[in-house]
């Protein structure tokens, strides 16, 4: 009992950081929902919870979200994102924790490299990045940081921004879970679990609009990259534990 308390506080911290950057719970919560409960289960356990995170987002900047760019973003990502649940499920889980830590890691250098090259997007470029994240929602869970760079590079900025991001997340992840579901992946105690999480997350969310619009580019870009090395690094020390 006392884990699940744990898990619903760091939930609501960590849905009150995603509502001020618009990313960031999945990253937080995910090395230690799988230090509780085991990479097979923390994924889809992660995939619910995050649709319930992402309708709260939604709520808060319904008047703000782009529906062009949702459209053309979640296109080819919801196919892509179920293909990639596919490869996911047939993963070792030292080597999900592995490719996570690394991959968030990864993410600190590429978020870094493309600000400083000041991409930007078209509509269509924007549905080819939907597909290409797509898969790594469906493999990797949370390429939040990614969709930061990608909606940005759009043209999309705080309320906008955080609207437009958790709509079209919205959408590939009911597309993984509906894979989970699919694979048998879905047990009750997963379903309750993945709800009690995604419920911490939408009352940490609903509760810093306000701070939302205060945060500077800045503080911003820190916030992302301190999360993603964190994470990365205690899903690292997983992999690393338990590997054969």
């Amino acid at each position: 009992m006392g884990d699940y308390l744990f898990v619903t506080l760091i939930a609501i911290l960590s849905g009150a950081l995603s509502g001020v950057i618009g990313t960031g719970s999945s990253l937080l919560l995910l090395p230690l929902i799988v230090s509780n409960f085991g990479p097979r289960v923390a994924m889809p356990v992660m995939a619910i919870a995050a649709i319930l995170g992402n309708l709260s987002r939604i709520a808060v900047w319904w008047r703000e979200i782009d529906w062009r760019a949702t459209l053309a973003y979640s296109l080819p990502g919801v196919p892509a994102a179920s293909l990639g649940a596919h490869v996911l499920l047939s993963l070792p889980a030292w080597l999900i924790d592995g490719a996570l830590g690394l991959f968030f890691w990864v993410m600190i250098l590429v978020r870094r490299s493309l600000k400083n090259s000041h991409w930007t997007l078209s509509i269509k470029q924007l549905g080819l990045c939907g597909g290409v994240v797509g898969f790594l929602t469906g493999l990797v869970l949370t390429t939040g940081p990614v969709s930061v760079l990608i909606f940005t590079a759009y043209g999309l900025s705080r309320g906008a921004f955080i609207g437009t991001e958790a709509s079209s997340a919205l959408l590939l992840y009911f597309s993984k879970v509906s894979t989970f579901a699919f694979q048998h992946a879905l047990s009750m105690q997963v379903v309750l679990t993945g709800v009690l999480v995604g419920s911490g997350i939408m009352l940490g969310t609903l509760s810093t609009k306000v701070i939302a619009q205060r945060l500077s580019v800045t503080q911003f870009a820190v916030l992302i990259d301190a999360i993603l090395f964190i994470s990365g690094a205690g899903l690292i020390v997983n992999a690393w534990s338990g590997a054969p």
